[in-house]
């Protein structure tokens, strides 16, 4: 019995944190930063595209022009020509627009958007998109579809309806108050994270042909998983102070805290590690590539460069981008510090 009054006593002195330090990743991911030279053309024309006929208020379009997905999409394709990188670029802002406009859907609202962007993909010519998202896919997709392999629009398709399936389970989830188990939630953000159908567009962004059972191969799969992991894990660890004032639980570090039983630091920690881990499977796997003969070999080697050029690209882009830390992204770059928002009523 008085083992249980001290229990109490000690949890009412219980504060919760006011800050998070996260994990230096940026250090522990070595592989070079590079930089579209057409970004600045294609960042321009894109929102212009992307504010067209879109009605979208002036806070809105303040939060657009602070998130830099031009220069996000610049730092991930930076060898793109320059009518590549300005669909990658659309695709970009248009990812980035869906997830503002998900955000506020329940699961119905998700899959209805869902079928018909992919009624737009499997059928451009003949079916009649009726949201504004649906006529900005035909849009994109229409400029992909003559240089891309049919192999590329096939992964392309499939990983989006992946993408929606999971974002239909996740609003079901938000709902019901549901915090998945770590393995279900790293199942799902994989195609929650909206990776994917990204790493398609780095075949179509670099002009590759790569065969389907090379791209299907375990090893290429496997990278393609371990830069996924780190772009979708580092994002959990970035946006964790805004979701958390949203009361947002769909967040790995709110899995591990619930599972493993841990405090705010020490989950974070822990996904920190979890992100170091996913750089070195990448860096193992990478240096033991089989061969598939020279001119295959070639362009994997420029694929697999543009899963590295997405690592390195996102984890310094969320530093430049106002999304997760405002105005002080590049302090926090330094010091590592965040101070949690409080949560909003």
């Amino acid at each position: 019995m008085q083992q249980q009054h001290h229990q109490i006593a000690s949890t009412s002195l219980y504060s919760p944190p006011t800050k998070i330090r996260i994990p230096d990743l940026v250090s522990h991911c070595d592989f070079p930063l590079k930089n579209n030279r057409h970004r600045k053309q294609a960042t321009v024309e894109c929102k212009q595209w992307l504010f067209r006929g879109g009605n979208l208020s002036q806070k809105k379009r303040d939060a657009f022009h602070g998130l830099k997905a031009g220069l996000l999409t610049a730092m991930c394709y930076p060898q793109a020509a320059y009518p590549q990188l300005r669909v990658c670029c659309d695709f970009m802002n248009w990812l980035f627009h869906l997830d503002n406009i998900s955000d506020d859907m329940n699961d119905r609202g998700t899959s209805k958007t869902g079928v018909d962007i992919m009624n737009v993909l499997w059928c451009p010519d003949t079916h009649v998109p009726t949201t504004r998202v649906g006529k900005m896919t035909r849009d994109f997709w229409k400029r992909i579809i003559p240089t891309a392999t049919l192999g590329m629009q096939q992964r392309f398709r499939e990983t989006l309806d992946f993408f929606f399936q999971a974002i239909t389970q996740q609003a079901k989830d938000r709902e019901a108050g549901v915090v998945p188990d770590l393995e279900s939630y790293i199942t799902i953000r994989r195609d929650t994270s909206s990776c994917k159908p990204c790493w398609a567009l780095i075949e179509y962004a670099n002009n590759l042909d790569i065969p389907d059972e090379v791209m299907e191969s375990d090893i290429i799969r496997n990278l393609g998983e371990a830069a996924n992991d780190l772009v979708t894990w580092s994002n959990d660890i970035f946006s964790y102070n805004v979701e958390q004032s949203k009361g947002d639980t769909h967040n790995m570090i709110v899995v591990v805290m619930k599972q493993e039983g841990l405090d705010l630091q020490s989950a974070v920690d822990f996904v920190g590690e979890l992100c170091q881990g996913s750089i070195d499977r990448f860096v193992h796997d990478r240096a033991n590539l089989p061969s598939w003969g020279p001119e295959i070999d070639r362009q994997v080697a420029i694929y697999v460069d543009g899963l590295a050029d997405w690592i390195v690209g996102s984890l310094h882009w969320s530093f430049e981008s106002e999304r997760y830390f405002g105005k002080t992204g590049l302090e926090i770059k330094k010091n590592r510090t965040v101070n949690l928002l409080p949560v909003r009523t």
